[in-house]
């Protein structure tokens, strides 16, 4: 196979006078076929599963074993010619079947259900936006309840600021 390799994902590349092309070629669409919008039956596993199914494919755990030695974190994926792995790039996306979860490879780790973002739209809606500073708690004296309604508009505002009412 072609010792050249693509700068992210590490498949093959096809060099010019190359004989038997088709390897590299079918090396690469496999490999892609793992990495493009993959679904990981489980996160985290160390030891490769005894009947994996053709497509199928894991998310290496932080101690492997057995055939997945070496690979911590990566994604393991079974095809016919056997095991194939993708090391992931940082932004690189899963989604997990198991916990039905979006999974986002960040600072060198695998992270489950965490959504980033500076806002949050729903039919076009603003319903969370950036988070407001801290309300703070009635303080005791002569006017409770005036303390009670001020603090109470408050959370109203803030609330309405992020868009959870109209």
């Amino acid at each position: 196979m072609s010792e050249e390799r693509s700068p992210r994902l590490a498949l093959p590349l096809l060099q010019p006078g190359q004989a038997q092309k088709e390897q590299d070629h079918n090396e690469a669409l496999a490999r892609l076929d793992l990495a493009v919008q993959p679904a990981v039956q489980a996160v985290a596993l160390d030891t490769p599963p005894a009947a994996p199914g053709e497509g199928q494919c894991w998310i290496v755990g932080a101690a492997p074993s057995g055939d997945w030695s070496g690979r911590a974190g990566m994604l393991a994926g079974w095809t016919a010619g056997g095991w194939r792995y993708i090391a992931p790039v940082e932004g690189m996306v899963a989604w997990s079947l198991a916990d039905r979860l979006l999974l986002r490879f960040d600072a060198g780790q695998w992270r489950a259900g965490e959504a980033r973002a500076t806002r949050l739209i729903v039919d076009g809606e603003q319903v969370v936006g950036a988070r407001r500073a801290a309300i703070p708690d009635p303080a005791g004296g002569a006017t409770v309840d005036g303390e009670a309604r001020s603090a109470l508009l408050q959370v109203l505002a803030a609330l309405r600021g992020h868009g959870l009412i109209a």
